[in-house]
């Protein structure tokens, strides 16, 4: 399974970026707009710290806007993947983005019968929101398990990402059902790293050797 970041925090992203986890990040409009300075800025420094691919959103809904916008995006850098809603137009820009050579990814995805329509477009990426899914009183992760199963009779290239995850769990779940991708919001990946068992083992480890070290001041390494 390959892990983005859903975030567009510098800062964050150079974190895992260095621990050596991350494969890509994915961003959006919202996420830019809590981050300081010029979008466009931190839009470049992104692609440069990311070797994998990078997910930049079109901001118009018409498709002349949105071939106008995502070959704009494309020159950030040759990593950048256009993200484009699930929406008529999206479809036709997915299609003709293809044609361009430019990776898409179609966001916004609820249902199994959407996910169809993208792949058919051509989108590189599928991105269903599985907890919008839960908020909403359905099952995000069926959701996810239909969509594997189809591209899986089918032998559609695009591939699931996972987005709008709420808990680990969701990635655990995920995972089992063999989606290509998780993104994931820094604190949720932040709770992956961690364990209390964790925690206590090391802390016993280093009081142990203390005593070690106390008894045998002259040990080095």
């Amino acid at each position: 399974m390959k892990i983005f970041l859903d975030s567009a925090n510098i800062e964050s992203i150079k974190k895992y970026n260095d621990m050596g986890i991350l494969d890509g990040v994915t961003t959006n409009p919202t996420l830019l707009s809590k981050e300081k300075g010029d979008p466009r800025d931190v839009m470049n420094e992104i692609v440069r710290t990311i070797r994998g691919p990078v997910s930049l959103e079109v901001i118009g809904t018409d498709y002349e806007v949105m071939m106008d916008e995502a070959h704009k995006l494309k020159k950030y850098g040759q990593n950048v993947v256009v993200k484009v809603p699930m929406i008529p137009a999206g479809l036709r820009a997915v299609r003709s983005l293809k044609e361009d050579g430019i990776p898409t990814n179609v966001t916004l995805v609820f249902s199994s019968n959407q996910a169809i329509l993208a792949a058919k477009a051509g989108a590189a990426y599928i991105s269903p929101f599985i907890g919008r899914l839960d908020d909403n009183g359905q099952d995000g992760i069926n959701i996810i398990r239909e969509i594997g199963q189809i591209f899986s009779n089918y032998k559609f290239e695009t591939e699931i990402l996972v987005a709008s995850i709420r808990h680990p769990l969701h990635v655990i779940e995920a995972g089992k059902c063999g989606a290509d991708i998780v993104t994931l919001p820094p604190d949720i990946l932040h709770k992956m790293l961690m364990h209390p068992l964790t925690d206590v083992g090391l802390s016993n480890f280093i009081s142990d050797w203390k005593k070690v070290r106390d008894m045998n001041p002259d040990l080095v390494f």
